[in-house]
């Protein structure tokens, strides 16, 4: 194969990118300087080393939303970084912005979430601030443990471009801007954050559906659509022509009126009522908080590689909610009463 591949990649970038899209070539480079690759631009490897990692593997067994659901339907962390990633290509497509970027922060955005969702980040969070430790000052947010996976645990050495875009996707509660993004950043992480939004909008009223926390779709989502694909195109389409050919990334603002009261209404009519329906939700932030505090208190039980208070953090956030259960009743329960039982 010729080793003038990535450079014809790189060239045709150039000509069919939008003037406001990052180019592959012009990459602020790694922490680490590599010698480029024959084939692949800087982003694509960046994608394929997020894709083959550890870290990504075990997104298939972390909680997005319902804890353990009965049925096979529910969104994953992994389905919910897959759904991010399509759309926000089909975003950064219309808009001539470099997909490949797009791609490789989206599927690394969400790396560093811990078992059992957004229970299990609030309760690591509670756990880490209660130590006596620098690491208290700290706490936890999924996002910058998303950063600390890829540039130290899987130390997989990417681009500034994708790091920036991963330390910057989340907004947690905060409403949409009229305009997204940072400061500096890239137009292709600010896709990645208007997405994320997007993507867990829409399927986390699905499974709230599903699981019948609600009985209905509200009223305050019918605007954007009749049904979930109808509702995602209708958001993905006022993004890309609210966008197009302009230097930032935004929606209309009857669109984002309507995205901010949809994330509000989620938060009290599902998140915040979730877990008084459903008391699973306490139990597993007990879990994950137990085992924090076992290691942290007990460095020596750690795994070969985790060291500390640190090393808790990082290995607990690393765990799988299967994971996080198995560990929890091989420390806290006699081998006896775990078989089962004729």
């Amino acid at each position: 194969m010729p080793h003038h591949v990535r450079e014809r990649i790189e060239a045709q970038e150039v000509q069919s990118l939008s003037p406001f899209a990052r180019r592959s070539a012009e990459s602020r480079g790694r922490q680490r300087a590599e010698p480029p690759d024959p084939v692949r631009t800087a982003f694509q490897r960046d994608r394929d080393r997020v894709l083959h990692s550890k870290s990504f593997r075990r997104l298939k067994h972390k909680t997005q939303v319902f804890i353990s659901p009965e049925g096979d339907h529910y969104r994953t962390r992994m389905t919910h970084t897959l759904e991010v990633s399509q759309i926000a290509r089909t975003v950064g497509r219309a808009l001539r912005l470099n997909e490949d970027l797009i791609e490789a922060i989206a599927l690394a955005h969400d790396l560093g979430h811990p078992p059992f969702g957004h229970a299990g980040e609030s309760a690591l969070d509670a756990a880490i601030c209660e130590l006596d430790d620098p690491i208290a000052a700290v706490g936890f947010r999924h996002y910058e443990q998303s950063l600390r996976v890829v540039d130290v645990l899987e130390d997989l050495n990417l681009t500034q471009e994708v790091r920036e875009g991963i330390a910057g996707h989340s907004k947690g509660r905060n409403d949409l801007r009229e305009t997204e993004g940072e400061p500096g950043g890239s137009l292709e992480a600010a896709v990645v954050r208007i997405c994320d939004r997007i993507a867990y909008l829409n399927h986390d009223l699905d499974d709230a559906l599903r699981a019948g926390i609600i009985g209905e779709v509200p009223a305050i989502a019918r605007p954007f659509g009749e049904t979930h694909s109808d509702r995602i195109g209708g958001m993905v389409e006022d993004l890309i022509v609210a966008s197009y050919d302009r230097p930032e990334i935004r929606v209309s603002p009857e669109v984002l009126a309507g995205l901010n009261d949809l994330k509000e209404w989620l938060f009290e009519h599902v998140y915040t009522r979730y877990p008084a329906v459903y008391p699973e939700i306490d139990k597993a932030k007990a879990l994950v908080r137990a085992l924090f505090q076992r290691y942290a208190a007990n460095p020596e039980e750690l795994p070969e590689g985790y060291a500390g208070a640190r090393g808790a953090v990082d290995y607990v956030a690393g765990m799988t909610d299967r994971f996080a259960m198995e560990t929890f009743l091989r420390l806290t329960m006699p081998e006896s009463w775990r078989r089962p039982r004729g």
